[in-house]
Formats: C-alpha cells, sequence, structure tokens
C-alpha cells in the first residue's frame, strides 16, 4: 500500500480510505497510546539495565534512585527529536550500527558457548537443553494445560519483541524515494528478522535451560532485586564461567534499550501529526517548524512519556511488565487494523482493475497471507490474558485482576473509538469500487521523477566500484 500511494499519514490513511474513516481514527489514536507506552517502557528497561551495576556493587545510595536515570533518558530523546529529523537520522544510524555489530558478536559468542570452546565451564552442550529439562514448560499449571498456558504467555512476549516491523509504513512520508525505499526496507526486514531473531533464540535455545535459577529470577525475586542480569545473555555467560562479559552484555543492552526509546518517541510525535493531518486530532498537532518537526505533537508525546516516573512507585519490574503487556495487545489491534486495510486495498484494486504489474511492490502471499495472519492475530488476542484465570501458587491470588484488566482493556477502547467515531461522524464502509487509490498520487509521482532525474544528474554517469558493491551488499545490508 505504501509503495503504491506513500501517504504522510501512513497506514492510518491507509484505513480511512480502503476500509472505513472510523478505523483510520481508532488505528491512529491506537498507535499513538502504544508509542507513548512504549517509549517509557524502554526508559523504564534502561534503568534496570543501569540498576544492574548497582546491585552488583550492593549500592542503594541516592545516586541509585531510577527517578534521576528516567529524567536523563527522557531529555536526552527529547533533544535528539527535537533538534531535526538529520540529526534523528544520523544518530539512528550509528546507534543502528552498533547495534548490528553487537548482535553479530551475541551471534558468535552464543556459537562458542554452545560449542564449549570458552568458559571455565567450557563443555559442549549443543542440543543437550532441548532434551534436558526439553520444551514447552509448564506455567501456572501442570500437564497439558500448563503447557498450554505457557506457550501462550510466550507468545505474548514474542509479539512485543516483532513489533515495530510496521514502522515503514510511518515513515514513508519523509522517504526521498519511497516507491524504491520501501520494497527494500520490507525485504531486508523480514531477512534481519529472520538472521538475528530466529538464529539467536535458537543458539540462546543451546545454550541457557528454560530452568537455569539466574533466568528465573525476575520471576521469582521481589522487584528491587530485579535487573537486567536476568538477560539471557548474561545468563548464558554466567553458566558458562565467562568473567566480565555480562557487563559488556549490559552495555550493549543500554545502546538497545535507548535507541528504542529515542526511535519510539519519534513515531509517537509522527503518529499524532499524521492524526492532525487526516483531520482526527486538533490542527495545532499538525503545525512544523522551520526544520519541519511538528514541535506541538513531540512536546505532548514527551509529556506522555513521563508515566515512566511512576516506576519509582509502582515498582520498576513490574511497571515494565503491565507495560509489555498493554504495548502487545495495542500492537496487535494495529496489525489487526493493518490486514484489515490490506485486504480492503486489495479488493479495491481488482474492483477498479488495477493489476498487479502496476504495482512497485506486491505482498509476496496476497490477500490469503493477510486473512491467515488476521485469524492468527485475533487467536493471540483471545488467548493473551488466559494466565490471568489461574491460580497463582505464589500470590495466592486465584484470579489475577489487575493483569487482567492490562491485558484486555485496549480491546474495548479501541472498539469504543470505531463505534463512538461512526456514531458521532456517521461514517459509512468504503465501498472497493467507491475507495480512493489514486488522490495525491499524481503529485507523489511528480515527486518521485524529479528526485530520480536529479540522483541521475547528481552521480553523473558514476559507476558503482565493486567495492561499493560488495558493501552494499554484505554490510550495507545489515545497517
Amino acid at each position: 500500500m505504501a509503495a503504491w500511494l506513500p501517504l504522510p499519514s501512513g497506514f492510518t490513511g491507509f484505513a480511512h480510505r480502503f476500509v472505513d474513516p472510523a478505523l483510520g481514527f481508532a488505528l491512529g489514536w491506537n498507535y499513538w497510546f502504544k508509542y507513548i507506552i512504549t517509549t517509557p517502557n524502554n526508559i523504564i528497561a534502561s534503568v534496570l539495565v543501569i540498576r544492574y551495576w548497582f546491585n552488583k556493587a550492593g549500592y542503594d545510595g541516592p545516586g541509585a534512585n531510577g527517578a534521576i536515570y528516567v529524567a536523563i533518558i527522557l531529555a536526552a530523546i527529547i533533544a535528539i527529536n527535537y533538534f531535526g529529523v538529520g540529526l534523528f537520522g544520523e544518530f539512528e544510524f550509528w546507534l543502528s550500527s552498533a547495534k548490528v555489530l553487537v548482535m553479530l558478536g551475541l551471534i558468535i559468542f552464543t556459537i562458542v558457548l554452545a560449542t564449549g570452546a570458552a568458559g571455565s565451564n567450557s563443555r559442549p552442550t549443543g542440543f543437550h537443553y532441548w532434551n534436558d529439562p526439553g520444551a514447552f514448560a509448564a506455567y501456572k499449571a501442570s500437564g497439558g494445560g500448563g503447557r498450554f498456558l505457557g506457550f501462550w504467555n510466550v507468545m505474548t512476549s514474542a509479539v512485543f519483541s516483532y513489533l515495530g516491523a510496521e514502522l515503514v509504513g510511518v515513515t514513508v512520508g519523509e522517504a526521498q524515494n519511497p516507491r524504491r525505499a520501501i520494497p527494500r526496507a520490507v525485504k531486508l526486514t523480514f531477512f534481519r528478522i529472520v538472521f538475528f531473531y530466529i538464529v539467536l533464540i535458537l543458539l540462546l535455545g543451546m545454550t541457557v535451560p528454560y530452568n537455569s535459577p539466574q533466568l528465573l529470577s525476575a520471576n521469582t525475586a521481589s522487584d528491587e532485586t530485579v535487573s537486567a542480569e536476568a538477560s539471557p545473555f548474561v545468563v548464558a555467560a554466567l553458566i558458562a564461567g565467562v568473567d566480565g562479559l555480562p557487563d559488556v552484555i549490559n552495555v550493549c543492552l543500554l545502546i538497545f534499550t535507548f535507541s528504542a526509546a529515542n526511535s519510539d518517541l519519534y513515531i509517537a510525535t509522527r503518529s499524532l501529526y499524521s492524526l492532525a493531518i487526516e483531520g482526527n486530532a486538533p490542527k495545532i498537532f499538525g503545525r512544523t517548524n522551520d526544520k519541519g518537526i511538528p514541535i506541538y505533537a513531540l512536546a505532548l508525546s514527551s509529556a506522555c512519556c513521563t508515566i515512566a516516573f511512576m516506576s519509582t512507585d509502582v515498582g520498576t519490574f513490574k511497571t515494565f511488565s503491565y507495560f509489555v503487556t498493554l504495548v502487545t495487545i495495542f500492537g496487535i489491534l494495529t496489525w489487526i487494523s493493518i490486514l484489515v486495510s490490506h485486504i480492503g486495498f486489495v479488493r479495491a484494486r481488482k474492483a477498479q482493475n488495477i493489476e498487479d504489474t502496476a504495482l512497485a511492490y506486491v505482498s509476496p502471499f496476497g490477500v490469503k497471507g493477510s486473512y491467515a495472519a488476521l485469524i492468527f492475530a485475533c487467536i493471540i488476542t483471545f488467548f493473551n490474558g488466559w494466565p490471568t484465570f489461574v491460580h497463582n501458587p505464589v500470590t495466592g491470588e486465584k484470579f489475577d485482576w489487575r493483569n487482567f484488566i492490562v491485558s484486555y482493556i485496549p480491546i474495548p477502547i479501541y472498539l469504543g473509538m470505531i463505534f463512538g467515531y461512526k456514531i458521532i461522524m456517521k461514517t459509512e464502509r468504503v465501498k472497493a469500487s467507491d475507495a480512493d487509490l489514486f488522490g495525491g498520487k499524481a503529485k507523489i509521482d511528480d515527486d518521485e521523477a524529479e528526485f530520480l532525474a536529479e540522483e541521475m544528474r547528481r552521480k553523473g554517469g558514476v559507476i558503482e566500484t565493486k567495492y561499493q558493491k560488495y558493501y552494499r551488499v554484505t554490510l550495507g545490508n545489515f545497517f
């Protein structure tokens, strides 16, 4: 959709055009809600990482107060976002490059541990942990029911980790050549997910058993003792007896979480800006300064991020857990909306006789893939809060009403926005034959042609060297 019509409003505009204005309204606000929770969530994650060193040193003085580091990190990401997309892009490039190098290092490190080539406790683990303790651990119950709850509990965390692949739909408005950049970004995103996520998860399963005491410390210890020491990478190093590496890994984790908080504030700001552009938020949030920064949208999004300070009262890890659940559900609802929009987009193209050959990028699995993903997303949403109905042997609670509310409260909010908007604004579902597939497309096409012509003039017929080609197809694809 974005390669066909790179709207500044991103996928909220697609929902508005191809399905129902009410869906566009709900999706836009839902996405903004997600990121004003995700941003403080990553700030809290940074504080958890920082607290690792205080716990290690046994220091619990005023300098260990998490509120200090929340304020420092929040001030830093606001400054980066305020001084222009150029600074933001440059900053994120170097942070992302560091993250890629760290991920490559972790892959090599876990391979070395799995083969028993490092550490004082070095022994090749191979696939030992796949048999002992095995896979599919029971959670809050025994037998098949416990394994069922464990699977869906892990699924929630997995969904949280995968959220963000849709960001290309938000950034299209600021891309110089979206028709070329978007397809490449989508393909590379899939490649990176397979390489970094799937490969690392496979290797972690070979180096850390799920019943490791260090790994379980986040669930069994009090909130005051939980820190990034429970990271599986740190646990892998501790099990292998590698000294000093946990500190290095936690520095890397701090880079990860800070970069995530920085980019999340960017997306929150642009989401609110998109809402204002679409007429679904006060016009003031659509105003920009001379650098093109929507400063009022940035101000409100930044103000909402101060909820990170609540972690100093509620408890850092408990707040982090609540936020993870909220972000997960808001994220799934976002993807449900995107999938419904894509189904509407395909229907509109067929109704208006637009063939796949006219598109710059075609979804590999087409509308069938969207239907399958939509069903899967709805199943995850339904089963997300089931562990809250099971007796908790630690707290003695038969029904965890707090987590139940956190697990399901986004759904009535989301549905309320859709039906509330439809009732008030009296909107109707967009018919496939009437969907606006061309509004603004001519201007985008002209801008693209102008950019490509300027790019050709700037290159002046310069041919790419073999070294430039090698970099582009190797490290260039990672970065």
